[in-house]
């Protein structure tokens, strides 16, 4: 094998065609052959597609990543033409001709017959090296295996990011430890994340609030009327034209018997002010008193009757108890939001409990909260929150298998609007595709593992940029727990290998060895007995009834 960088030094190609993003090159087929024997593992994967290498300019170096690869039909078989994306430049030590103070973006092209040589562990260095911005590490820079890739935390959070990854990729494993890394950095942060399946409750155990039905105890009084309508009303078209207009009436009587209303003054329909779900049901039924003989009492009792039933329900009592009626506004913020944090950055709600009728309206009513109280607070001492949203396609939906909801809105609005309040949006989800294409556009920070549906490839490269478009192409053939990144987040698109996580700051999204578990035997009639009895026991606990 060829000493450290020997084959890095004589070139590998010139440019044969310079275009403003994607230039054309001819490789020498002997040299790569050559290049692959070296010890570095940069040089060795010199011209493969993925890989970068490096051509000269007059006063510097200009980096480029291979696109794709073809043979030239027209030669003798020893010339390898490739598209190249440029993706910064650098200058040049006098001394030792290494490259130093990469930057991103070209200022000066090079001319047709420039030469190409392989870029180096050494170069690639200088590429990843930090500039300075706060970063937080998560891995090693594919093909290296000592240079850390980073990510920088303001830049990627100030714009948005997006998780991408079908199941099985390690996508959720990542994902915490992205969040425990920025945690880490940054531990009197407000960072809020939902969670649909239960999974992050394990790795934030230490670091994190966890809250679920058990304990999360958000008033029902939060919501705004578009949340109450998704909630109280079951009924489409011009017969939930009618029913709003009824619950409008009457939630705002509601509201306003409310002390805390009278000393505000005017409040509206929305205002976050505490009521009696006893007082709502008995103005519906005074309205509904006043009815003459034409008309129907049909829309109010529908309502009513929906509410009878979430206040009858136990499942919805994390909810729609009546403990909560009390004005817990102030103290429920803080705790969600972590302020003061105490320790633990993060609170994880975790849905997983929430009937599934009723989860996206809890999840409006915490997005939203994110985004007003960051209005509201704009003019004070600016206290930015991420909110992080697993099952992202659930929520924000691309428009083919989108039904109007009010989470879709308040997460598009975050998306469009969040970083001039300073809210920070972090999308996860294993179908890209059906996600809304607009507030994938607004994520500043892509992170693409690997895809198996052809149609959510698609869709990531076209959100992607042009320089990104020789790593994308290998989004299909990453292994587990690696990552293609490109955007504000990092100097130049990378193909990062994530950290191994410690095993107590993984989540519980590990799935189950059949083999294994069906070759043990015994207590399925005391785990049959103990499943049904947790099954009924959210039927048995009695409704509080006194709101």
């Amino acid at each position: 094998m060829l000493g450290l960088g020997e084959e890095g030094a004589k070139p590998i190609g010139k440019l044969v065609e310079i275009a403003g993003s994607s230039s054309l090159a001819a490789l020498d087929l002997q040299r790569l052959i050559e290049c692959s024997q070296d010890a570095d593992a940069s040089i060795a994967q010199a011209g493969q597609v993925g890989s970068q290498i490096k051509i000269r300019t007059s006063d510097g170096w200009l980096i480029a990543s291979v696109r794709n690869q073809r043979q030239d039909r027209e030669g003798d078989g020893s010339t390898v033409m490739a598209n190249i994306d440029f993706l910064g430049e650098g200058d040049e030590e006098k001394l030792t001709g290494k490259i130093h103070r990469f930057r991103r973006g070209i200022t000066r092209y090079p001319i047709p017959g420039a030469l190409i040589y392989a870029a180096s562990d050494a170069d690639l260095q200088q590429v990843y090296a930090s500039d300075g911005r706060s970063s937080i590490q998560i891995g090693t820079v594919y093909p290296t295996k000592d240079i850390r890739a980073g990510l920088y935390v303001d830049a990627m959070l100030g714009k948005h990011f997006a998780l991408l990854g079908s199941t099985g990729t390690g996508k959720s494993t990542s994902a915490a430890l992205i969040l425990h890394r920025i945690c880490d950095a940054a531990p009197q942060g407000h960072i809020v994340m939902v969670d649909p399946h239960g999974e992050y409750a394990a790795a934030f155990k230490d670091t994190g609030m966890i809250l679920n039905v058990d304990n999360l105890q958000m008033p029902y009084w939060l919501m705004n009327f578009e949340e109450h309508c998704e909630a109280f009303l079951t009924t489409s078209g011009s017969e939930r034209n009618e029913d709003a207009d009824i619950l409008a009436k009457c939630l705002l009587k509601a509201r306003s018997k409310n002390r805390l209303a009278e000393s505000i003054g005017k409040i509206t329909v929305d205002s976050p002010i505490p009521y009696l779900l006893s007082d709502l049901t008995q103005i519906l039924q005074d309205e509904m008193g006043k009815l003459d003989k034409a008309s129907s009492s049909a829309p109010y009792m529908r309502i009513k009757n929906k509410i009878d039933e979430l206040r009858n329900d136990p499942r919805y009592g994390f909810m729609f108890s009546g403990m909560l009626v009390g004005d817990t506004m102030r103290a429920f913020i803080s705790k969600i939001f972590r302020m003061p944090g105490e320790g633990k950055p993060i609170s994880i709600i975790d849905v997983s409990g929430v009937p599934s009728d009723i989860t996206s309206t809890v999840v409006a009513v915490l997005s939203r909260l994110v985004f007003d109280f960051a209005i509201w607070s704009r003019n004070d001492q600016q206290r930015p929150i991420l909110f992080v949203c697993e099952e992202a396609h659930r929520y924000v939906p691309n428009e083919k298998n989108a039904e109007s909801s009010a989470v879709g809105r308040i997460l598009s609005r975050i998306a469009k609007e969040g970083r001039k309040y300073g809210v920070s949006l972090g999308l996860i989800t294993q179908r890209p595709s059906d996600l809304a294409e607009g507030v994938l556009s607004q994520c500043g920070t892509i992170m693409a593992m690997r895809l198996n549906n052809e149609r959510d490839q698609s869709f990531v490269k076209a959100a992607m940029p042009e320089g990104a478009r020789g790593f994308l192409d290998s989004i299909p053939a990453l292994r587990n727990r690696e990552c293609i990144i490109c955007g504000e987040g990092v100097s130049i698109p990378i193909r990062v290998s994530f950290d191994n996580l410690e095993e107590e700051k993984r989540p519980s999204s590990d799935d189950p060895s059949f083999v294994s578990l069906w070759q043990q035997a015994g207590g399925e009639e005391d785990l049959v007995e103990r499943t049904v009895e947790r099954w009924r026991s959210q039927g048995r606990k009695k409704a509080d009834t006194s709101l």
